[in-house]
């Protein structure tokens, strides 16, 4: 999968959440944003040692498809269950996740 690819289901999830927080009309917390953009910079340092097997598991259709549903399974609960800590911390992880594209597709050769 390609990085513009990876940036559109990124960008679909991060609509799913901030539409699911707009829809219960919940208000952001940067306490939890932070926590997600943490996440993800935990996760991306971690697969960023282990390029070769993030890249194996990820490529598959499979793993795509499941990451980008329970995506928008936890946007769903979230907004029932907790909206504005799940849903502010799925939207800190996703927009630093598409902050690190941008930052790979800047910055390759």
């Amino acid at each position: 999968m390609s990085l513009l690819s990876d940036g559109a289901l990124g960008l679909l999830a991060l609509g799913a959440f901030a539409g699911a927080l707009v829809a219960v009309d919940a208000r952001l917390s940067l306490p939890f944003f932070a926590l997600g953009v943490a996440g993800t910079a935990a996760f991306e340092a971690v697969a960023f040692r282990n390029t070769e097997t993030v890249r194996y598991y990820w490529e598959r259709p499979v793993t795509q498809l499941a990451t980008f549903t329970l995506g928008i399974a936890i946007a769903a609960v979230g907004a029932a269950v907790a909206p504005s800590s799940i849903l502010s911390a799925g939207i800190g992880a996703l927009g630093a996740y598409l902050v690190v594209l941008v930052a790979v597709l800047v910055t390759r050769d």
